[in-house]
């Protein structure tokens, strides 16, 4: 009798501390609705979280809010550097500061789809993630010239003139000795020193070196050699995605990753007035990695936080694998070139470089502007902040982190 009560006493007391010691589930906003929480029920100090908005308003970016005029200021000088995509006017810095999931805190217009600036780049990765979880890729260390084939660019004119006999028909975008040696990984990482000439913009044109009489004539780096951020080279991956999935990007994003994570149907996600293909005889707009010439991703700060909590999770949602683990562990490896950069655009913090306050643990998807969604699995936090100067953001992210100071 005595054993069996001591029995009844040890499972009834596992129970107990199997019970307690377990996590409660994460959670996850369904689609049209997101739980709100006062960051002090969360056991956070909600006077620094405000601190820490107060001073992210404070330090609104000082570009012009037209992001035209923005545009031009930045990129101006550099040859070729018109727009050829889409510009609109943005928005009041804004904000949103995910805790656990839970919204804590919210400044701006967070409804308000805005352009996002290369952290499109981070959603163009996504879906390459995709293709590579379904086996279209097989190996990111592939050529990527064995998956593109000859693309047809949309042209208006149904007949060519004598004039044009002998000009290409065709874009070869992996044709030169060079080009064949870059593989996914590469392009992922921007170090693939790409040659070409895409949607009337050349490599060489975006960010030029400060020699002009050699941007011609310079002498290629090897693939994986040298890291450079160029969105023309970022443009070619789309174009060589778009071939592998034969069909637009945006209707992969929506299918795949915004419709499962609950997002909403304001974003879009555009390229270039010249940026159209026919493919499969269907007519697609190959869409942009960015900003830098118009177009990329407009989207509200609400759908970025939910693409930031997807990150956060590493790649699961509610249960659901949308992008498996090991893409989301590829993408947060630091490159050899440039150990604070993972996949396009997962900025790292290797060594504390790029936030001092903040862990090396954490990653940052960043985009001209400056938008940020930061994400840090230490403290289950994830916080969009958009229009900030970028020598701001450790100042931000120091202020929030204070906040779980006991």
């Amino acid at each position: 009798m005595l054993m069996k009560k001591t029995i009844h006493f040890f499972a009834a007391f596992f129970f107990c501390v199997q019970t307690f010691s377990q996590k409660p589930p994460v959670y996850f906003p369904p689609a049209n609705q997101w739980e709100q929480r006062p960051a002090r029920s969360l056991g956070l100090d909600s006077a620094k979280i405000a601190e820490a908005i107060q001073f992210a308003i404070a330090n609104e970016a000082k570009l012009p809010r037209n992001q035209e005029l923005a545009q031009a200021m930045s990129f101006g000088k550099e040859p070729f550097s018109d727009g050829i995509g889409p510009f609109a006017e943005r928005g009041a810095p804004t904000g949103v500061i995910v805790y656990k999931g839970y919204i804590i805190a919210e400044w701006g217009e967070p409804n308000r789809p805005d352009q996002t600036h290369s952290v499109t780049k981070s959603f163009l990765s996504a879906v390459i993630g995709l293709a590579y979880d379904k086996g279209m890729i097989k190996n990111l260390d592939d050529a990527i010239a064995g998956y593109v084939p000859l693309i047809e660019p949309y042209n208006e004119q149904v007949y060519r003139s004598p004039d044009d006999i002998g000009r290409p028909q065709l874009i070869n975008l992996f044709a030169s000795a060079h080009n064949q040696k870059i593989t996914w990984d590469h392009m992922l990482r921007q170090t693939s020193d790409w040659e070409g000439t895409l949607w009337g913009k050349p490599d060489w044109a975006d960010r030029p070196a400060d020699k002009p009489n050699e941007w011609l004539t310079r002498l290629r780096n090897e693939p994986g050699a040298v890291w450079k951020y160029n969105d023309t080279r970022v443009n070619a991956l789309a174009l060589a995605a778009t071939c592998v999935w034969h069909k637009p990007l945006p209707d992969v994003l929506r299918e795949n990753i915004m419709q499962p994570i609950g997002a909403s149907n304001s974003w879009h996600w555009t390229g270039y007035r010249n940026s159209w293909i026919v493919l499969d005889g269907k007519l697609i707009q190959s869409v942009s990695g960015g900003g830098h010439f118009g177009g990329g991703m407009f989207i509200n700060a609400y759908d970025m936080a939910r693409f930031g909590w997807l990150t956060l999770n590493k790649g699961n949602w509610n249960g659901k694998q949308l992008l498996s683990e090991k893409w989301l562990q590829m993408a947060t490896t630091p490159t050899k070139a440039n150990p604070g950069y993972g996949f396009m655009n997962y900025f790292l913090n290797t060594e504390k470089k790029l936030l001092p306050s903040a862990s090396e643990e954490v990653f940052v998807h960043i985009g001209n502007g400056t938008n940020m969604i930061y994400v840090d699995r230490k403290h289950e936090l994830v916080a969009v902040v958009r229009w900030i100067e970028n020598n701001a953001m450790d100042g931000f992210v120091k202020r929030l982190l204070s906040a779980f100071d006991k």
